[in-house]
């Protein structure tokens, strides 16, 4: 009965595990670090517009990359360890894929082993939404973009001080400005219009 319970527990592990790799194709294209701050393809995308944006996802759809949709609007889940982002040490911002939001600054990030982009806090504590997620039999928190309600990851209680948080983070929709980028990008918010 005790080997029954634990090849039960082992099929259920093995189970969770596969239904990440089947939520992302195989692209073996890798995602460009450098980013703009406006998309041309994407009318809400601003790294400096706080204003909430509310879409379809029909909308969504025809804006924003296959791969991001999927995972942003879809709540799919990258392959661990295939993020760009997972082991990535420049300094800067990483910013909402799908429209812009700044989420986490780089000196929050730190290499937590479980295989996608790991912050301790975010930047602000407009730009996450939490919510419950209790798929996959697992009851976990949902974070969500503060700005288009993009579905980011999650965060779970087994991070590092100061915070003991861990924001588990799909690379996918994430961008990333390098810090002399990021701070021209700041000023210019900061001018009167």
């Amino acid at each position: 009965m005790n080997k029954l319970v634990k090849y039960c527990v082992l099929i259920l592990i093995v189970s969770l595990l596969q239904q990440c790799s089947y939520s992302q194709g195989n692209s073996s294209e890798k995602k460009s670090v450098n980013m703009d701050t406006v998309k041309k393809n994407n009318p809400v995308y601003s790294t400096s517009n706080k204003a909430k944006v509310e879409m379809t996802d029909e909308e969504w759809k025809k804006i924003l990359p296959a791969d991001v949709y999927q995972i942003a609007r879809q709540k799919g889940t990258e392959r661990p360890y295939t993020s760009i982002f997972d082991n990535f040490k420049e300094t800067g911002t990483f910013y909402c894929a799908a429209c812009g939001n700044p989420l986490f600054k780089s000196d929050a990030k730190f290499d937590s082993g479980c295989g996608w982009p790991s912050f301790y806090e975010p930047i602000s504590k407009e730009s996450i939404i939490y919510t419950p997620d209790n798929t996959h039999g697992m009851s976990r928190t949902e974070t969500q973009c503060g700005r288009c309600k993009a579905h980011l990851g999650h965060v779970f209680e087994d991070g590092p001080p100061p915070t003991g948080l861990r924001y588990c983070i799909n690379g996918v929709v994430l961008d990333f400005a390098k810090a002399k980028e990021a701070e021209i990008n700041y000023k210019n918010k900061e001018k009167p219009e």
